[in-house]
């Protein structure tokens, strides 16, 4: 095995690995990133010199194409290029690091895309209800998060792992994924990572006539910053945070309905997803919020008992593996691990 540095940059944090030949492994985490540069510089002197042999680079969106990982020479990096436009919040931080790393690594780089693990959606859930020969579908996306989840999801469950199970990735971008025998059969977010339920500083899915309104009052790029920097929590909380965890410390009557806004959302998304399958099996949560918010765990299960989940407070709160009570069907906690499944991933494209 080679030394592979992993770079995994979000809406809100930056995350990276590197992933050692003895199998051993550094973390690196910077939180509520204003500018990537910044970030990427941190990363440089907290590497102190080590040069890996491989980079990968979790990329949100990688078009139309199936593949999950794919070496990026100049041709690739010309056809990520056009992408921006579909994921204008993540994408050019995304390229911002493989640009950074070609300049200071003299290294192969890796593209590990968010959108390939929903290659299996059927035409029900990948279809849009627009005429076809426009050329625009659903995507979906936290695929490098879902596929490590389902590679988990053995270990936890055994054979009940190749049943219907829902993954709710909860953090600043936010979505749900419908896992029928460890594959994508449906997911909430869409043509682009502004739809689905509520996020940070993103609406989720609105009436089109919302958005026809919002542009008589907005040009396209004023329209643009606003769907993905000034909707979603925190408008909803008034302006007081986009956070999740601020918002769980304010008292403030805004800051309560924004979260349970959030819980209402994630619960009407588990039981349409639930509706679909003809009922699921096992719930599982991950992602930052998914992982670290006893309460909203249990705002989003309380009312979940018709569909046969409840939890066990106490394990809950301890936030171990297995949350749900002893006469629940599986509720479950996997911590996100995209870094592992980029290594992974990258390993399988360089062999």
């Amino acid at each position: 095995m080679k030394t592979i540095l992993t770079l995994n940059s979000g809406s809100s944090s930056v995350k990276a690995s590197l992933f050692h030949p003895d199998g051993s492994r550094r973390n690196f985490r910077y939180a509520h990133v204003r500018d990537p540069r910044e970030a990427f510089d941190g990363l440089m002197r907290e590497l102190s010199g080590e040069k890996p042999d491989i980079i990968g680079h979790r990329l949100v969106h990688g078009g139309d194409i199936a593949d999950a990982a794919r070496l990026v020479d100049a041709a690739e990096r010309a056809r990520l290029e056009g992408l921006i436009c579909l994921a204008p919040l993540h994408m050019p931080s995304n390229l911002l690091g493989l640009d950074l790393c070609a300049e200071r690594f003299a290294a192969p780089q890796v593209a590990c895309f968010d959108t390939a693990f929903h290659a299996t959606l059927p035409e029900l859930s990948r279809r849009l209800p627009i005429p076809q020969e426009w050329g625009l579908r659903r995507f979906g996306f936290h695929g490098i998060n879902y596929a490590w989840v389902a590679q988990t999801l053995p270990d936890l469950l055994g054979d009940a792992a190749t049943g219907k199970i829902i993954v709710a990735h909860l953090g600043s971008g936010a979505s749900l994924c419908l896992l029928e025998n460890l594959k994508s059969t449906d997911t909430t977010m869409g043509y682009t990572p502004a739809g689905g339920i509520v996020m940070g500083t993103r609406s989720g899915d609105l009436d089109p006539g919302v958005m026809l309104e919002l542009a008589q009052r907005f040009d396209a790029e004023q329209l643009a910053d606003v769907v993905f920097h000034k909707m979603g929590l925190l408008a909803l909380s008034g302006g007081i945070s986009a956070e999740m965890n601020v918002l769980l410390q304010s008292d403030t009557s805004e800051a309560r309905f924004a979260v349970a806004y959030f819980c209402h959302q994630v619960r009407a998304a588990i039981g349409s997803l639930a509706a679909k399958a003809g009922g699921i099996d096992a719930l599982v949560f991950t992602g930052g919020i998914g992982e670290h918010a006893p309460t909203i765990r249990a705002a989003i299960c309380e009312p979940l008992g018709f569909l046969g989940f409840a939890l066990d407070a106490d394990a809950n709160h301890a936030a171990r593996s297995r949350i749900h009570s002893d006469d629940s069907k599986p509720v479950l906690i996997v911590p996100a691990d995209e870094e592992r499944m980029m290594c992974e991933l990258v390993t399988g494209v360089c062999n």
